[in-house]
Formats: C-alpha cells, structure tokens, sequence
C-alpha cells in the first residue's frame, strides 16, 4: 500500500487556546474551526504552549485568553512575546452555564474560556504598563501596611482590656495616642503573668517595625510628587477637595490612562458607584451600589467626598438636597459620583478644580 505523507500547514487559520492558569500548570483547551480539538496540562510556561502550537498547528494564527486572577498580567506579556495574541479578561464576564457553575473543573473552565474566545464574546481587561504597575503595587503596598499597624494597635487594646488594665485619658486623645510616651506607658506595664508581658513587647516591637516601614513609603510618595512625570497631575488632583498625596497616587495608578474611559457612567462603573438593577416586565427596581467595583477607589472616594462637601459650597448645597429625599450614604455616594466627574476633568484637560460650580 502506499504511504501518504502530509505537510501539516495552517497557514491563514485561526487557532485559539482557553488556559485556566494555576501556579504550576496550565489546563489548556484548543480550538479550531468551531471543534475543540484537545484539552491538556503544560507547565505555566508561555514557551512550552507555542511549541505545542508550533508542532500540532504550523503557521497558524494564535490567540488564547485566560482569567485575571494571581498571576496577574506576567503570562500575557508572555505570550505576547511569543507571538500569541492574548487577553485577559473578568471572570465574571465569561459566559457560564449553569452546570459550569455546579461542577466547576479546570478542563471545562479551560474549555469555557476558548469556548467564548472563538465566539468573540470576551473583552479584555485594560493591562497597565510595568511601570504604572509598579507603582500601583507600591500604592496597595502601603494600604496594606496601614491596616496592618491598626490591627496591631487593636489587638494592644484587646490585650490590655483583657487584663483589665485602663488606658489613661491623656494618653487616649489626638497626637498622643500612640506617641512615644504611650509607647513608653505600654513597656512599663506590669501583667500578672510574664508570659502576657511577652505578647505585649513584641506587638509593640511589631507596630514599630510596621511604621518604619510605612514611613519609608511616605517618603517615596513625597519624592514622587517634587519629582517624577506624575508630578504635574498629583498637583492637579491636590486641588481637588478631599484628594491628597495617598488618594491622588491612588487615583493615578488605579485610573492610568484616564482617556481609556469614554464616559463618566464608564468611569462610575468601573469605581463601583452604579447601582444594582433588577428589571422585568413592568417591574423595575434599583438597589445599593453594585458589589462590582474596583475597592481600592471606591471606599476612598467615598471618604474624599464626605471631605469635599466640606470644602466647597456647591457640593455642600448639593448634598442638602439630597439628604431631604433619601439616606445620607445614598446621597454622599451621588456626591462622590459628582466628584469623580470633576476628577476625570481636571485630568482630561490639566486644569485645576474650580470650586462653587453646581452640575
């Protein structure tokens, strides 16, 4: 019989890959003129996959997605630089079924994502530069060590009310608390046990340790504000009411490139100050703000905005008329839409805030 010999070439085909990403390994799922062709575990290396591409599907055109989640954006700058198309996208954007749901396993997860790929029903996810990333971590860094330095500071007070002993009043108000001297106060307590003592000098050594370190962030944000290319709309968004140093680094390194967002309702969608919308037939309601949202600017944008009605009348004159028609946390989450209105502005056009004009 003669032997037939075929020359793979998919030149001009479309091949796409759904990686369901974990440390260690890919579940990966190939796709191909609407089949899925193979679904298979690599090692999470994006080199390992355009090899696999390379030797089953040659010359092709290849696109894959995966989930955002820990690996961040590491691998799709990987596979971009292999030469394979890529997106990150939501989670909670790709379509599910119900059984996708119940029987959640990392080939059918793998199998979803190159599923909705192939259909185009994914979009990607804004992916920063390294450098505005890195400086978004350094933001978060910080977040992190200032509720880490009130959990301590909490569990001294746990402590010492455990061992029923009372804080003085002097030590408890303003710049004191936690001052040196309440520091000092702290070491020279005695505890009816050495072993309580023990706790109380290392969470004090802890805070300590804690706020050093949270100094040295402080002053990496000063330096980044005299001088760095963000200097200029740091000072720009300090004109804004209730934006300082730490909310405008905040603002910059979540938002990056402000033009990304069309419209405002892009922008409140994004911060998380939409409302929840149930609506069917003739009935149509809206509840809370959407638990989607990104949470390191929605929280703080909410506390700038308590701040900003303070400091300028309009907002002020704004928010009492709200408050007559509907809950206080209500009205200053309308107010906190308003001012991230007038943050997108002073970006978009490098001008400073302007205060007393009502929208």
């Amino acid at each position: 019989m003669q032997e037939q010999n075929y020359k793979l070439d998919f030149t001009g085909k479309e091949i796409y890959a759904g990686i369901d990403a974990h440390l260690k390994t890919w579940r990966v799922s190939i796709m191909t003129n609407g089949i899925i062709c193979k679904t298979f575990s690599q090692a999470s290396k994006a080199e390992d996959l355009r090899k696999y591409l390379d030797k089953n599907y040659p010359n092709g055109t290849y696109y894959s997605a995966y989930e955002a989640g820990f690996c961040g954006f590491s691998a799709h700058r990987q596979l971009l630089k292999m030469g394979i198309a890529n997106i990150v996208a939501n989670p909670a954007d790709i379509p599910t079924t119900d059984k996708e749901r119940k029987q959640k396993e990392d080939g059918r997860d793998s199998r979803k994502i190159v599923r909705s790929l192939y259909n185009n029903e994914l979009e990607a996810i804004y992916v920063p530069d390294m450098e505005i990333e890195g400086l978004r971590s350094l933001v978060r860094y910080r977040r992190t060590l200032v509720k880490e330095i009130s959990r301590f500071k909490n569990r001294t007070k746990s402590l010492l009310y455990y061992n029923g002993i009372k804080i003085p009043i002097e030590l408890t108000r303003g710049p004191a608390h936690w001052s040196r001297l309440y520091t000092q106060w702290l070491l020279n307590l005695e505890f009816g046990s050495g072993y309580s003592r023990q706790v109380l000098v290392q969470i004090v050594e802890t805070v300590e340790h804690l706020r050093k370190k949270l100094l040295g962030a402080n002053r990496n944000f000063r330096q980044l504000e005299k001088k760095s290319e963000y200097s200029a709309l740091i000072v720009l968004l300090r004109t804004v009411p209730g934006v300082a140093l730490i909310t405008a680094m905040t603002i910059l390194t979540e938002l990056d490139n402000i033009e990304r967002f069309k419209n405002i309702d892009r922008l409140c969608s994004y911060v998380g100050l939409v409302p929840r919308t149930s609506s069917s037939g003739e009935n149509d309601r809206a509840g809370g703000i959407t638990p989607r949202s990104n949470r390191h600017l929605r929280g703080m944008l909410i506390e700038s905005a308590w701040i900003a009605i303070r400091h300028d009348p309009a907002l002020m004159m704004k928010y009492g008329e709200m408050v007559k028609r509907m809950d206080a946390n209500k009205a200053i989450v309308n107010i906190a839409k308003k001012l991230l209105s007038r943050i997108k502005y002073v970006l978009v056009n490098k001008e400073p805030y302007v205060k007393g004009v009502v929208k």
